[in-house]
């Protein structure tokens, strides 16, 4: 090699190393990995919603198919997955809680018992940058039920925030802290029967 190409590729090395490298987007079996490593947890979250409205609170995850959305007050307000549902509890509302089959919504896909995004045709999308990986889901056979978008930080991976797109095109965000896991919650913390009675009283 001449003096000259030794000059050139020197300067060349130089001038890519002043740019920063391009952050890669964290693999799905990675992602997949981090949901299967923890059976619970536990954070708050804050919600954006489609309004520009703010709300906050506290999630609680147990694997496979449970999940407690609780309101902070002025908020009368309860989301709960469990025995295969998804129950919506509005204090505004004198009447039983809204159900819906949890394989039709979103968080099916977080509360899975095995997660394998890799192998999911459920997954549309999947980008990162140097802050966030995000990885877009949807039912193929109902893209009416919308899609999800989970955002992912890396170094180590965590969950950090999802995208909620409706049928209607409505999105919420919902932002959450980091997540302590390991924790036990008895069963009654997921019980959309025990809470429909309550929650009349």
């Amino acid at each position: 090699m001449g003096m000259k190409k030794l000059i050139t590729t020197a300067a060349f090395a130089i001038v890519l190393s002043a740019f920063p490298a391009v952050a890669q987007r964290i693999p799905l079996s990675e992602i997949s990995k981090y949901f299967n490593s923890f059976e619970t947890a536990e954070t708050s979250f804050t919600q954006i919603n489609s309004d520009g409205s703010k709300s906050t609170g506290r999630l609680y995850i147990q694997r496979p198919g449970r999940a407690r959305f609780e309101y902070d007050p002025p908020q009368k307000f309860l989301v709960l997955a469990g025995a295969g549902k998804v129950a919506i509890f509005d204090g505004k509302s004198n009447s039983n809680p809204e159900e819906y089959p949890l394989r039709r919504t979103p968080l099916s896909i977080v509360l899975a018992r095995n997660v394998d995004l890799a192998s999911s045709k459920m997954v549309v999308a999947h980008k990162g940058d140097e802050k966030l990986t995000t990885v877009t889901a949807q039912d193929p056979k109902h893209p009416d039920y919308g899609t999800i978008e989970l955002g992912f930080s890396s170094n180590p991976v965590r969950l950090r925030q999802w995208v909620v797109t409706n049928n209607t095109g409505e999105k919420t965000k919902v932002i959450l802290d980091d997540l302590t896991t390991g924790k036990k919650y008895s069963v009654f913390l997921f019980s959309i029967v025990r809470e429909a009675e309550a929650w009349n009283k």
